[in-house]
């Protein structure tokens, strides 16, 4: 029985006894025709505020505070149709990231900082031949730089940039570049928001496709691009920001991880008119690395209809790919009648040219996991193992005891469950790349196979030449 019940069962007793003792019910309760059961819900609420600590007034919803008092911590986005809220909210965000846009430092509030820093540093006869500034000195320069750095100008900061120098002083460089990273963050965070159309603080794949499309004027590495390659630049550019920025494809990424991450630094290092051409190798959305992806792609199009079939595919590298590897490729990958159009492909790239990273890991294991269980069994490696065999044998070579290999596998990973590898094993061990290589490749098969030979080889060269 609940409270309510035992508080209305205990007052129909009180009425029966005060029957029974010839007492009068009293005349306030005739009057207001309160019954037994009316007087238990108002004990009951009594009993139940006292005990959580809530105010009647706001439990009531009568009297004193109430809910509507409470500020609004939720506005819904207005509809699509209603186009006058729309521009209304558009507008007010214009007003607001403009407003943020002024409190940022320009060039010549820059320079007068570093005058100032430059003019406080601390004697050069204390040693070493760094400029630096003790902390009296730094709350100096604040009081002068003016408003807008005060933000920079924390002992935290101080703190934070503080090293061994025996006289408690930092580096008028270092701190220099943070606030100068810090103006460019901020600048970015900016320039990243416009493009985001409804105000929720993360990119669509569209959102960032504009924000590329656009910046490819002002990055002069990328002067010799034609107009007619742009948009397969963009694509090229973006699929690495979903690739390693949204692993559970959910369409969208968060500013705040387009900020924490390199790649904006990679793509902005194309401003730099004398970049080294290894440089520009090494960095994806370099022209050079773009065309490469590109020039592979068209190339192995033999039918020249745009799009990549199982056989075409199985060309890629050195074409020694498996061949259960790439169907499961296309059974687990976005295709199109049967063919994989150029974003695909480019997730494919970007997975085996980065094979030890987390996100790379997650689509092998995707297309490992045959039976989407969530964990590779003893089945699951012999499956993919068997194409490897079947490979050996067409090359003439002796086909490798699966046995052993599955021993080697599970000693790399050593897995929490002795009998299954999940996803965050092969992360943890280290040895995910050579595990998916020895499974799906019968290179990386065969360079595991024998690297004792080629760690030999690779020792002896020196000294040959």
């Amino acid at each position: 029985m609940d409270l309510k019940s035992l508080l209305q069962s205990h007052l129909e007793k009180q009425e029966k006894q005060k029957d029974s003792q010839g007492n009068s019910p009293r005349s306030s309760d005739l009057h207001e025709g309160i019954s037994a059961e009316e007087s238990a819900d108002k004990l009951f609420e009594k009993y139940y505020c006292e005990w959580k600590g809530i105010n009647k007034g706001l439990a009531g919803g009568s009297g004193g505070s109430s809910f509507s008092v409470i500020p609004k911590f939720y506005h819904k986005l207005p509809p699509d149709d209603d186009q006058l809220l729309q521009k209304l909210r558009e507008e007010s965000r214009a007003v607001f990231l403009q407003r943020k846009s002024r409190e940022l430092l320009d060039n010549d509030e820059l320079k007068n900082l570093w005058m100032l820093l430059d003019k406080h540093q601390s004697l050069t006869q204390l040693g070493g031949e760094e400029q630096m500034i003790n902390y009296e000195d730094f709350l100096k320069v604040a009081q002068q730089a003016g408003p807008k750095c005060k933000q920079y100008f924390q002992p935290s900061t101080f703190c934070k940039l503080l090293q061994n120098d025996p006289h408690g002083r930092i580096s008028i460089m270092n701190f220099f570049n943070y606030v100068m990273r810090k103006v460019w963050l901020h600048q970015t965070r900016i320039g990243l928001s416009l493009y985001d159309v409804t105000g929720q603080g993360y990119l669509r794949e569209s959102d960032l496709e504009n924000y590329i499309l656009e910046l490819i004027p002002t990055l002069p590495q990328l002067d010799g691009l034609e107009k007619s390659f742009h948009s397969f630049y963009v694509c090229t550019a973006v699929r690495k920001f979903f690739f390693f920025l949204d692993p559970m494809r959910t369409g969208q990424i968060k500013i705040q991880d387009i900020l924490a991450c390199s790649f904006l630094d990679d793509l902005l290092e194309l401003r730099d008119e004398e970049l080294p051409k290894d440089q520009q190798q090494n960095n994806w959305f370099s022209a050079p690395s773009a065309l490469r992806v590109y020039g592979v792609y068209l190339n192995l199009d033999k039918d020249h209809n745009g799009m990549l079939s199982k056989e075409e595919l199985s060309r890629y590298g050195m074409g020694t790919l498996t061949p259960v590897f790439i169907d499961r490729v296309f059974q687990e990958c976005l295709t199109y009648d049967g063919e994989m159009d150029y974003k695909t492909y480019l997730d494919f790239v970007l997975a085996l040219e980065n094979q030890k990273e987390p996100q790379a890991l997650h689509y092998f294991f995707r297309i490992l996991d045959i039976d989407n269980r969530g964990y590779l069994n003893v089945f699951t490696l012999n499956y993919f193992f068997r194409s490897i065999q079947e490979q050996m044998r067409q090359h003439n070579q002796e086909p490798v005891n699966f046995e052993d290999v599955k021993d080697e596998i599970y000693d790399m990973v050593k897995p929490a469950d002795p009998c299954k590898i999940m996803l965050q094993d092969l992360i943890n061990c280290g040895q995910g790349d050579v595990v998916s290589s020895i499974l799906i490749d019968l290179n990386g098969f065969w360079t595991y196979e024998n690297r004792e030979v080629l760690v030999a080889d690779s020792n002896e060269e020196p000294a040959q030449v």
